[in-house]
């Protein structure tokens, strides 16, 4: 596995939404938040484990990430270590602080879906 470019890093810093294609449903994409810490890229379930697209990649997989134009394949990989999901969780929080839906993504039941995603 890479890492991404710092063009790629600052556009998914800066992008509101993504989407994300996975393996298992290359032709239903969803619309997701992400977020990037010191050159680390998260992702998280709002659903939690009941989140399709999260199901699709717990334990791992593989994904089709999409924003402003471009389409980058990634591995995710769970996030379980509690740095990581605290990392994730003040990036949601700054980036998302206008949106109702920024707590909720930080909810305990949520944090066990925290994936970090590198480019393939």
């Amino acid at each position: 596995m890479g890492s991404f470019a710092a063009s790629q890093l600052a556009g998914l810093a800066s992008c509101a939404e993504v989407t994300i294609r996975t393996a298992k449903h290359p032709d239903t994409p969803v619309v997701i938040w992400i977020v990037v810490d010191d050159g680390d890229v998260f992702v998280r379930s709002v659903k939690g484990g009941k989140g399709r697209w999260f199901r699709d990649l717990d334990g791992g997989g593989e994904a089709i990430l999409e924003w402003d134009g471009r389409r980058v394949p990634v591995t995710a990989i769970p996030a379980t270590d509690a740095e990581s999901a605290a990392r994730a969780s003040r990036q949601y929080l700054a980036k998302y602080r206008t949106s109702p839906y920024a707590e909720p993504m930080t909810r305990a039941d949520v944090l066990p879906t925290t994936l970090r995603v590198e480019p393939r």
